[in-house]
């Protein structure tokens, strides 16, 4: 994988979209205290060494060319990270991904994720277009209605419903964006 795919900064207005760094493990630990941020996590963290071993894994994940998690700092809220995009990957080469994300409680109502998402989503589709990257799938729970706004406000549409499974205890929502281009 390229060094500049690797370090990979995304600007958005006031936000800037950047790699995960050691330093941010406070910030990390106080996003994952809030429960909506833990009950809609696949690998909640819930501690010092738990903080670490997320860290490792985007760094990780990153390294794979498979995982790009960016830490969404706003810069007119101060230089700590808010929030959370990532866009995952299952194979190179793969037609879909799957985007995620993350806003810290203090940072919510601001339009963060939906900014961050969007600058994600138009990352994802320039970068990877030559890969065959052309679908990114946005799921969350049926519950989780600011998910849903969000979505649409990033240019994702309704898909379906999904039936629940693990890790997920409830039905839940996909959401598609699809790259613009000839024939799509």
């Amino acid at each position: 994988m390229s060094d500049q795919l690797r370090s990979a900064r995304l600007r958005s207005g006031s936000l800037v979209l950047r790699p995960w760094l050691p330093g941010d493990l406070p910030s990390l630990l106080d996003a994952y205290r809030d429960p909506a941020i833990r009950a809609g996590s696949r690998a909640p963290v819930e501690d010092e060494a738990a903080a670490e071993r997320w860290l490792r894994d985007q760094e990780e994940g990153r390294e794979s060319g498979l995982r790009h998690s960016f830490a969404v700092v706003d810069t007119e809220f101060g230089g700590r990270p808010v929030g959370n995009v990532v866009l995952v990957r299952t194979a190179p080469g793969s037609e879909a991904a799957e985007v995620g994300y993350w806003t810290a409680a203090p940072a919510r109502g601001r339009g963060v994720a939906p900014r961050a998402l969007e600058a994600l989503t138009d990352w994802a589709f320039t970068v990877f277009a030559d890969d065959g990257l052309v679908t990114l799938d946005l799921l969350h729970q049926v519950d989780n209605a600011a998910s849903c706004r969000v979505a649409q406000k990033a240019g994702y549409g309704f898909a379906e419903v999904l039936p629940a499974r693990p890790p997920w205890p409830r039905e839940g929502h996909r959401h598609v964006r699809r790259a613009a281009g000839p024939g799509r």
